[in-house]
């Protein structure tokens, strides 16, 4: 077992407690992970606040420059970053590959934006400029379905507007994360950077902390509801990433056999452990058995087995709790719809559940009406688009959804009626760090990536000068 260290100050310094971090394809324990105390966590906020203003004073392009060593470092330790993740998330090792290069990605490209200074009005009486201000010590919180992933989508933003940041991954999955601590501890000046780990005790410490002024938190409604909360008694600024029930919608003039590889891995991806991923699916009648036949061979035939192994297609739910939680969906499933394919947990170590397909179900039934965050999709049928579309918006959720049809100018009247921060066309889960994305209704309060993502780690100031 490896090494593991926070980051705090600069300095990677132990534990004032351990706790164990199991590999989700055996139950086994993989490392002894350093654990946080709250006296901890407030040291690193300590350091955070202190290297500010050295770090907001540093000019945007020498800032630019670091995110982007912080990027070479983590491509060239790729392989080993990749099997790390896959050993304490369970997603196959291909995967981690693609998560961990994307991470990198997301670091050159976010960081290549920019905060220039806009001219509202320049006239003989007044001169007016918009200026972004960084907004001091950042709070990032990690879920486990996309620990590096995520993590790329928070840092380069809130490093590159001048913010310093506390990051605290899950507690299930955070050995990669600190890993990545201590491969990049020496290229930023200390306390700009700083990672701490938790057993799921710090959340609340760190989310009302009277030094912290942003918190960007991805995770579930639930949680996401607490953060909330929690950061209004000193009115920090938020960004929430938070739950999905993403609907699909399949129109009567599709090919099933052309659609239903995407519809698949545009639901089962991560072993559906994606906030994005298709969570139920509206089908036209006329396509409905069909369609049901095509994605049921798709996860008849689907290798689920240990991330590490080649050839696995999907690998083991990442925690014991997701795992029982599905289950009970399962069970829902069995009551109140048909099962045409997995509808069981395997018989093996680890957190394994077979990809599943439930058809002739309806709203009502918890596999519908709540995410699931698994691997199992509910068919639903519907006879007239307009019902499909009220049934689709019928949810507190509005993260993404999707549109299904051989004829794109169609779809894309449904899509513009859908409620949600991002409906695709004939495809799902496509991102970009160029792209904004941001959830409706319960799903989430403002936007990651892009200008738009940049600007939400700053301050608005306005300089309104005489003439």
């Amino acid at each position: 077992m490896s090494d593991y260290r926070l980051l705090i100050g600069g300095e990677l310094v132990q534990g004032d407690a351990t706790m164990a971090v199991l590999n989700p394809a055996t139950e086994e324990v993989l490392a002894l992970c350093p654990r946080a105390s709250e006296t901890q966590l407030n040291a690193a906020v300590a350091a955070a606040k202190a290297a500010f203003p050295a770090w907001a004073a540093t000019p945007i392009g020498e800032r630019r420059q670091l995110i982007g060593q912080m990027a070479d470092v983590i491509e060239v330790h790729a392989p080993e970053l990749a099997r790390l993740l896959t050993s304490e998330q369970g997603k196959p090792l291909a995967d981690a590959t693609e998560e961990v290069l994307g991470m990198a990605a997301f670091f050159r490209y976010l960081a290549s934006l920019d905060l220039p200074a806009k001219v509202i009005e320049d006239s003989s009486g007044r001169r007016v400029e918009a200026h972004r201000r960084p907004l001091g010590v950042v709070g990032a919180i990690i879920p486990w379905n996309y620990p590096l992933l995520i993590l790329g989508f928070k840092l380069p933003p809130a490093l590159l507007a001048g913010n310093t940041l506390v990051v605290k991954p899950a507690p299930t999955t955070p050995l990669s994360t600190l890993r990545i601590a201590e491969l990049v501890a020496g290229i930023l000046p200390p306390g700009v950077l700083n990672v701490i780990a938790d057993a799921n005790d710090l959340g609340d410490a760190l989310t009302r902390h009277p030094d912290v002024r942003k918190i960007s938190f991805t995770g579930s409604t639930s949680t996401g509801r607490k953060v909330m909360a929690s950061a209004a008694q000193t009115l920090k600024r938020i960004t929430l990433e938070l739950g999905g029930n993403d609907a699909g919608i399949v129109l009567d003039d599709v090919d099933p056999k052309k659609v239903a590889p995407g519809i698949f891995e545009g639901a089962f991806q991560n072993s559906g452990q994606v906030c994005l991923a298709i969570k139920r699916l509206y089908v036209h009648e006329a396509v409905y058995d069909e369609l049901c036949e095509e994605l049921a061979a798709l996860a008849n035939s689907a290798v689920v087995d240990d991330g590490l192994k080649q050839g696995t297609k999907l690998g083991p739910l990442q925690n014991r709790m997701q795992y029982e939680k599905v289950k009970s969906f399962l069970e829902d499933a069995r009551i109140n719809g048909k099962i045409v394919a997995g509808g069981e947990a395997m018989d093996r170590p680890g957190y394994f559940i077979k990809p599943t397909i439930v058809r002739d179900i309806e709203e009502g039934s918890r596999l519908v009406d709540e995410e699931q965050f698994g691997p199992v999709l509910p068919l639903i049928r519907y006879s007239e688009p307009d019902d499909a579309i009220r049934r689709a918006n019928a949810s507190s959720y509005g993260l993404g959804a999707s549109v299904w049809s051989s004829d794109p100018e169609r779809a894309y009247q449904i899509a513009n009626r859908i409620d949600a921060g991002t409906v695709w066309i004939n495809k799902h889960i496509d991102m970009a760090p160029h792209i904004p994305f941001g959830g409706a209704k319960q799903s989430g309060i403002g936007v990651e990536f892009a200008e738009e993502g940049l600007a939400e780690f700053t301050q608005l100031q306005i300089i309104n000068g005489a003439r």
